[in-house]
C-alpha cells in the first residue's frame, strides 16, 4: 500500500486531540509483565538475479518491496521446514 505525499502531509498535521483512540484497549500491567524485547534478525546485503517481471511486480507494491521479497522467501522457508 502506498500513500501520496499530500495525504501523508494531511495525516501528519492532524492534532493528537482529534485522533479517536476509543477503540484501542488500554495496556494493562499484565501486558508489560509478559512483554519481551524481540531483536530483529540481522540481514545480509547480497546481489540476486530475478526475472524482470517478478522484480517489476514487487516494485509496484511500493516502498519496502525488498522487505516484501524477504517476507515471501521467509514464508517459503518456514513452510518447507514444517514439511
Amino acid at each position: 500500500m502506498s500513500i501520496s505525499p499530500e495525504r501523508l502531509k494531511e495525516i501528519e498535521n492532524i492534532p493528537d486531540s482529534d485522533i479517536d483512540t476509543s477503540d484501542i484497549p488500554e495496556l494493562g500491567e499484565s501486558f508489560w509483565q509478559n512483554a519481551q524485547v524481540v531483536k530483529p534478525i540481522p540481514k545480509t546485503a547480497i546481489s540476486i538475479r530475478l526475472d524482470n517481471d517478478v522484480l517489476d511486480w514487487f516494485k509496484t507494491q511500493g516502498k519496502g518491496y525488498q522487505t516484501l521479497i524477504n517476507a515471501v522467501l521467509r514464508s517459503y522457508v518456514n513452510h518447507q521446514q514444517n514439511q
